[in-house]
């Protein structure tokens, strides 16, 4: 049987079409046009889908990597970026239209799940999958199987507290690692120390081989954040592995004084656990979209 993974984007919607032995036969990219609302949204999935699958000799299994979460109760979406999804039952609709049965999940967790089976991951059993970027979300795979949990957030640590009475996060409570370690959370706090707006990335390049004394400040206080966060993560699921993904896993000092930071808090006299950079990029959420049956 072949499989079939969208990656449902803000701008985009990514289509691939795999073999059973995962070798990639079609690939596809159309815009998203969100401007156009939830319907044409579901309609654009449902022809892209359709337009795969009349390529495919076989029958297909489809997943559906998504911009957020579903509600395990009701089965609607929430926590999207892509707002018109929002409160939307995306899964029963794409059946419905489809007329047959989907899986679907959300970003993090395709992401894990891809790395962890044809990826950085692939060689070990438990897998941790990190998204650092505009938010801050985490997928954990046992044995090339997602872990869900009970209440379906396993893998959550963007929500995890850091510093109770810090900063207000999204989600209503206060100092979630998401306030001190998403790519904008990080932009804010160089505004705020430096009086200057800068892109993350262009404040890595400028300073980080000609520090300051402003820009020393902010990274001890992102590596102290990050080691911190990032232990208790280990300290709990003691995963084989930790793969890191999203805009920040580009920073090449994570992978050494991050790694640094994250050991002095690791709850063992071995701290050998490895951190490491994602193989599949931007691609992630497709092929995990399409391995998830």
């Amino acid at each position: 049987m072949n499989r079939i993974g969208i990656d449902l984007g803000g701008t985009k919607i990514e289509g691939i079409l795999l073999s059973s032995d995962n070798k990639v036969i079609e690939r596809k990219r159309i815009p998203t046009k969100k401007e156009d609302g939830y319907e044409s949204i579901i309609l654009r999935i449902v022809q892209l889908i359709n337009n795969i699958k009349s390529i495919s000799d076989k029958e297909c299994q489809i997943g559906i990597c998504t911009p957020g979460a579903l509600d395990i109760e009701t089965g609607i979406l929430k926590n999207s970026n892509t707002v018109c999804l929002i409160g939307k039952p995306i899964k029963q609709d794409l059946e419905r239209e489809l007329k047959y049965p989907i899986a679907i999940d959300n970003d993090a967790n395709c992401f894990a799940m891809a790395e962890a089976l044809l990826g950085s991951g692939k060689n070990y059993e438990v897998v941790f999958g990190v998204i650092l970027g505009t938010g801050v979300g985490g997928g954990l795979v046992f044995k090339r199987k997602i872990h869900h949990g009970r209440l379906f957030i396993a893998g959550e640590w963007g929500h995890q507290v850091l510093y109770p009475n810090g900063r207000y996060c999204y989600c209503k409570k206060k100092g979630c690692v998401e306030t001190y370690l998403s790519g904008p959370s990080l932009e804010k706090q160089w505004q705020k120390d430096s009086s200057e707006f800068l892109p993350l990335k262009r404040i890595v390049e400028l300073y980080d081989n000609h520090p300051n004394e402003i820009y020393i400040k902010w990274k001890n206080e992102f590596l102290s954040n990050f080691g911190v966060a990032l232990s208790n993560v280990i300290n709990i699921i003691d995963p084989d592995v930790v793969v890191l993904g999203g805009g920040l896993s580009n920073i090449n000092f994570l992978y050494n004084e991050g790694i640094s930071s994250v050991q002095k808090n690791i709850f063992s006299n071995k701290k050998d656990t490895p951190i490491i950079p994602n193989e599949l990029g931007d691609s992630a959420g497709v092929f995990g979209a399409a391995l998830l049956n």
